[in-house]
């Protein structure tokens, strides 16, 4: 029965490529049906159709929900086919075939290829060159199509990305490189302050007051989207860690530890907490009684109060042992749900990108200084040993593993000091061409 469970499984995975370029290849067919019926065969786009935003809109949700699933499907059909690949390598055994059988194959081979062909003539219809999207100070990278798609991406938005597009500024602007790749003689934010003065008191500036208010929901679209991503990526590890180690991992890890009630401590420095606690209640029993506090205790009864409070400690301490095995594996779970949100957020993570740039760069030279002094005083200053062996003990405990004072002075002795080495890197390699007068003050403010 095990056999023909398994044998189900292998077979019913040896055709997920098959089943996976299928699925892609369907939702291509719907693409290009709404291509044929709506815009002439030709993108979903405003240019190829006479119907108005709202429509629109609504066609590329759908397309774009078309696209995602293709995505998936191809990247499970190209995963899945290349291990297929490597098991048949694996398998050097000479497989005989009668020809109707290789010919069929061969008709397959050629279907599926067929398919996969007009998958990525779809795809690559849609798949347009990144563009740069500037704010006052830098310039990040985004994908203009790909925000325009957004199913909450209103005309509005829409006729914004348009106009920064067609922009004479923007297209001025959008060749250059990255803020920290070209140094100058004055500081960049100092020259980008002075042309937006020029510009704003220029008389034959031809930014009109539309102009203005597209510039202005420009930027509130760049930090709603930036607040939410980073709210998304702090609240999804969190909910990961909470939803699997409740519900998943707690059950298992206190059934496995009902199942072998020998085992009460993971590490000695547990063990060791748990003796002390014990003698400690011992002491205070036989004090109390001693000074009156407390009516004078038999032998017996003090081992009775003792033996009770020894089962209280180790049902606490069995406790905190589960607890630190499932923070192990919710961790890893949450690693694992971070990293899934970062890459398929690649566009917000430019969007954020170019936000948190434009923040970090508009700074005043003093904000700057104070944030690099704040910053290593706390991490790489005098002070900052003690902060290091409290986030130490705070970590073992979280895992439950045993507390090496030898580790905790290797490590406070040697990352701090490579932290301090990579900032000063940093300020000299990067922030002494961007904001030299950043760099000086800070220097002042050290002294």
């Amino acid at each position: 029965m095990i056999g023909s469970f398994i044998q189900t499984i292998i077979q019913w995975y040896a055709k997920t490529p098959e089943r996976s370029l299928d699925q892609a290849y369907r939702a291509a067919l719907k693409i290009k049906e709404i291509e044929d019926k709506y815009f002439n065969g030709q993108k979903v786009s405003k240019e190829f159709t006479n119907y108005g935003d709202s429509v629109v809109s609504s066609f590329r949700t759908e397309v774009k929900g078309f696209l995602q699933i293709i995505k998936i499907r191809k990247a499970e059909y190209e995963t899945s086919r290349f291990i297929g690949i490597l098991a048949n390598l694996v398998n050097i055994r000479p497989r005989f075939r009668d020809s109707e059988t290789q010919l069929g194959e061969i008709d397959h081979d050629l279907l599926m290829f067929e398919q996969l062909k007009f998958v990525d003539e779809i795809l690559a219809k849609y798949r347009v060159k990144e563009i740069y999207v500037t704010d006052n100070s830098s310039l990040s990278r985004v994908d203009s199509a790909s925000i325009r798609n957004q199913a909450n991406f209103s005309a509005k938005s829409r006729a914004l990305f348009d106009f920064m597009e067609n922009s004479s500024d923007y297209n001025e602007r959008k060749n250059l490189s990255k803020v920290t790749d070209k140094s100058g003689v004055l500081p960049r934010s100092f020259l980008n302050t002075i042309n937006k003065i020029k510009q704003d008191i220029d008389p034959k500036s031809v930014e009109s007051e539309e102009a203005v208010l597209q510039r202005y929901r420009f930027s509130r679209y760049q930090t709603g989207m930036s607040i939410k991503f980073l709210l998304l990526i702090i609240i999804v590890p969190l909910l990961t860690h909470q939803v699997t180690k409740t519900f998943l991992i707690n059950p298992i890890v206190r059934q496995y530890s009902q199942n072998h009630e020998q085992v009460i401590f993971i590490n000695k420095d547990y063990e060791e907490e748990a003796f002390v606690e014990l003698r400690q209640f011992e002491e205070s029993l036989h004090f109390k009684g001693l000074i009156g506090l407390t009516p004078k205790l038999s032998l017996e009864e003090v081992e009775t109060s003792v033996k009770q409070k020894a089962e209280e400690i180790s049902e606490e301490y069995r406790h905190r042992g589960t607890d630190a095995i499932a923070n192990v594996f919710a961790d890893l779970l949450s690693v694992v749900a971070f990293g899934i949100v970062i890459v398929f957020s690649r566009r917000e993570i430019e969007i954020v990108k170019g936000f948190l740039d434009g923040i970090v760069y508009n700074l005043s030279d003093s904000a700057k200084a104070f944030l690099i002094i704040l910053f290593t005083d706390m991490f790489v200053g005098f002070h900052s040993p003690h902060g290091w062996e409290i986030i130490l003990e705070n970590t073992a405990r979280h895992f439950g593993l045993s507390e090496s004072r030898d580790f905790n002075f290797l490590f406070i002795a040697t990352f701090p000091v490579i932290l301090d080495t990579v900032l000063k890197y940093w300020i000299f390699r990067y922030l002494n061409r961007i904001s030299p007068s950043a760099v000086a003050t800070y220097r002042n403010m050290n002294e």
